[in-house]
């Protein structure tokens, strides 16, 4: 059976399918998998070994640029892709008009989430296929949820397998490591750089070597903040996202704000604490064995908003996630590590 999925982004959202897919190769072992992603992202779907095929989209960047886009025939190369041969069934796990727009655009019957389901409620229209799952839970097992009904099989009740195998070498250590993840696109998922400053202290009196990831240069701007007033810490190089999923690996712990890489470490494993404002933990939180999701007790959270508009807040320094402390944070973690 060929199935092809439509999950387009955004990493977060990739690594919450994980689960779902170790889930059907299980149940039927037969299953062959083709995924189509945005190009950003295209490293993450071969890191789960029930998937052959990765089809690029670049809706992205054709976004606002579809002439030029057109007169290259970019977008025609990819429906050429997505028609390529005929699928047994045409899974769009996204929930979107755009993500069903692409699965009408492939050969085979579309099976989706029911308009009481999906995100946006018109994209069902595009399916064949509707299933119904409960909007209230995570995002992992509503998943879960869809693939066991879409391809026939009871719903698993164990724990979510992300079926990540290990991965690569990271960059050279002489010490146990941390990696904190301070960057996020969202300024109301911010946790203030001074608190970042006082938790790699923190972090390097009990003996860690402190790692931070950076990928645009605002985002390595604040990490050379953050070394600068904990005189300490290590900014890495520019990494790929299969890189990155090596260093979070091996790392001994994480710190993240919401982010997609606080899901992936915890995907792969990785002991670490992730702080929550604006968005809700109980739908959209990295899970693993080795978490904890760490959040304030503000009347506003979750607000689900991009940007914070409480009174009190500054750019960068949403008070919901102001008021975590480091030793908070630092207390949880440590009580997840292994003795040095």
């Amino acid at each position: 059976m060929r199935v092809l999925l439509v999950k387009l982004s955004s990493l977060g959202d990739l690594i919450h399918c994980l689960p779902a897919l170790t889930d059907a190769k299980r149940a039927r072992p037969e299953i062959r998998f083709e995924w189509v992603v945005e190009e950003a992202f295209t490293e993450i779907p071969p890191l789960h070994p029930t998937v052959e095929t990765v089809i690029p989209a670049a809706l992205r960047r054709w976004r606002g640029r579809w002439r030029p886009a057109w007169a290259a025939g970019a977008p025609q190369a990819f429906v050429r892709a997505l028609r390529e041969r005929r699928y047994d069934l045409i899974l769009d796990a996204q929930g979107l008009i755009k993500s069903a727009v692409v699965a009408r655009l492939a050969r085979g019957p579309v099976a989706g989430f029911d308009a009481r389901s999906a995100r946006e409620p018109l994209a069902a229209l595009g399916y064949g296929r509707r299933y119904r799952v409960p909007r209230a839970a995570h995002a992992v097992t509503r998943l879960r949820h869809l693939f066991a009904a879409a391809l026939g099989y009871p719903l698993p009740e164990d724990p979510p397998d992300f079926g990540l195998p290990p991965l690569g070498r990271p960059v050279a250590a002489d010490r146990p490591y941390l990696i904190f993840v301070h960057a996020t696109t969202w300024s109301s998922k911010a946790w203030p750089a001074r608190r970042w400053a006082e938790l790699t202290r923190l972090a390097t009196e009990a003996g860690y070597a402190v790692r931070l990831p950076w990928y645009a240069p605002g985002e390595r701007l604040e990490a050379e903040r953050i070394v600068a007033q904990a005189g300490g810490g290590e900014l890495l190089p520019r990494l790929g996202l299969r890189e990155l999923a090596a260093e979070l690996g091996s790392a001994a712990g994480t710190v993240a704000v919401d982010t997609g890489l606080a899901h992936l470490a915890a995907a792969l494993g990785t002991p670490g604490v992730s702080l929550y404002g604006a968005s809700d933990p109980r739908l959209t939180g990295a899970v693993g064995r080795e978490q904890i999701r760490l959040a304030t007790d503000l009347p506003c959270v979750p607000c689900g908003r991009r940007r914070c508009t409480h009174p009190e807040a500054s750019p960068g320094h949403p008070p919901c996630l102001d008021r975590l402390p480091a030793e908070r944070v630092w207390t949880a973690l440590r009580e997840r590590l292994r003795p040095l």
